[in-house]
């Protein structure tokens, strides 16, 4: 009996995903450990492995959107007949198709036999993206046709495989040939990396990777697409990055969701935010310190890892900040897990760094790095966003004094990081210049009272005020 192959669900809020590669071919052998197809999700691309060694059908095609738990293809054993199509595909969530409606002057055109395709210069977004398939773009690539002169068929006007193979006889939108790509084998590259060439046209190969062992990241591709970088020649000058005034940006993807979980956060937790002053003079000739004594091994410790430690230490003596609500108990959590928030282009991700208080700075600091560095690069797996506890996230960068941080349920709490400033301290009645920085904690009244919360907040205050206690 053939084994079945699910859209894995990668964390609780996860509503869709696609296929986005097939890394084993329809009718192909895998072997168990062996990486099968590609997950896209609103906030995550992993790579998913097969349970079971056998022979791959594909039962969904790249680039459709399905519902986490449908399957997307099967295993067949050794053995097992094997049909050559596969019943069952899971519909796919489309977008409505909105048919244009022709223009009053002109009368609707009779049917023609084998018309040619009609490829026009649809108006791009501004953010360079046409709506296409994944094996759309890919095909594309392959034939040397610019798949953004094509006029798609699929919903909503989007390019799907057919249209771009209609372009490619058709000769309409045939743009370098194949010999002027770049040649040789197609470079590492994050998954991220992978879809924005895909989307702009750009040719990997061409394109010089500045990640890990030359490895192409995000900011290579966006680079490659402002200075022209593309495989088959020189390109218009990149649009004007972001939104535009004047423009519609639709709430989809990582947006949504981040929207969607924000005001539910809001809506259902009883949210109240302190902020606390911190003398931050030793803590900041700790990391000094720390920074010259790891240089030699690549360890830069941040200021957030320091107060990440001092937040999972304080968690220890206040352990019902390190709880979750549930409604008719309380859980507080046994392990000490905490996300940290970074900003992407596309929206918030928060990766997990598991068991700090176990942890000592330099192990922080790497693991918070690789976080980090796997979260720009669209690389976090499902492991990396499991089971956090508590929230850190940091504003100081952009010289903020102040914020109120939500909650990321169904935690309690979470801790803002503002900048370090040029503060005063009163020796006597001399004043003394000292660094300072404010902590914002906010957390949920419905586990914990104002007291305990700003009895925690000392606790993390008096931490970095002493940071010689992190290191023990």
């Amino acid at each position: 009996m053939p084994r079945e192959i699910y859209l894995v669900k990668v964390g609780m809020s996860m509503t869709e995903g696609m296929v986005s590669e097939w890394f084993i071919a329809d009718g192909a052998q895998v072997k168990k450990g062996e990486l099968v197809y590609a997950l896209e999700t609103e906030k995550v691309n992993l790579d998913v492995d097969s349970d079971y060694d056998g022979t791959v059908k594909h039962l969904v095609e790249v680039g459709v959107t399905i519902e986490p738990g449908d399957v997307v293809g099967y295993i067949f054993e050794a053995g097992e007949d094997i049909p050559d199509t596969l019943a069952g595909a899971p519909a796919a969530a489309a977008e409505p198709v909105s048919e244009p409606e022709p223009a009053a002057s002109e009368p609707a055109a009779a049917p023609v036999a084998s018309a040619p395709v009609a490829v026009a210069t649809p108006a791009a977004p501004r953010d360079g993206h046409v709506k296409s398939s994944p094996a759309a773009r890919r095909l594309a690539r392959e034939l040397g046709v610019d798949y953004t002169r094509v006029m798609g068929s699929g919903p909503g006007g989007r390019i799907v495989e057919a249209d771009v193979q209609a372009a490619s006889q058709s000769g309409a939108a045939a743009t370098a040939a194949p010999a002027r790509m770049a040649t040789g084998p197609e470079p590492k590259a994050s998954p991220l990396a992978k879809r924005l060439a895909s989307e702009r046209g750009i040719d990997l190969r061409s394109v010089a990777g500045t990640g890990p062992g030359g490895r192409i990241v995000q900011s290579d591709i966006e680079n490659a697409a402002i200075t022209g970088s593309r495989g088959g020649g020189a390109v218009a000058p990149a649009a004007a990055s972001g939104p535009q005034a004047g423009e519609r940006v639709p709430v989809k993807g990582m947006r949504k969701t981040i929207a969607s979980r924000m005001h539910h956060s809001l809506q259902e937790s009883a949210q109240l935010t302190m902020d606390m002053e911190v003398n931050m003079e030793d803590a900041v000739k700790m990391r000094t310190s720390l920074v010259d004594e790891w240089a030699n091994e690549g360890v830069k410790p941040t200021y957030t890892d320091i107060v990440i430690k001092a937040v999972a230490k304080a968690l220890q003596a206040h352990p019902m900040m390190n709880s979750q609500f549930l409604g008719s108990e309380i859980v507080l959590m046994p392990e000490i897990n905490i996300g940290m928030a970074v900003a992407l282009p596309e929206g918030l991700v928060v990766p997990v760094v598991r068991n700090v208080n176990q942890l000592s700075i330099k192990e922080l600091a790497r693991e918070t790095s690789r976080l980090a560095l796997a979260a720009r690069d669209g690389a976090l797996g499902l492991d990396d966003y499991a089971g956090g506890t508590f929230t850190v996230t940091a504003l100081g960068m952009y010289g903020v004094d102040s914020f109120t941080p939500i909650i990321n349920e169904p935690q309690s709490g979470i801790m803002g990081v503002n900048r370090i400033y040029d503060g005063v301290e009163w020796d006597g009645d001399k004043p003394v210049k000292t660094k300072k920085m404010n902590l914002s904690l906010t957390w949920d009244h419905r586990a914990v009272d104002g007291a305990p919360a700003a009895e925690y907040l000392v606790e993390v205050r008096n931490l970095l005020q002493s940071p010689v206690r992190l290191l023990v």
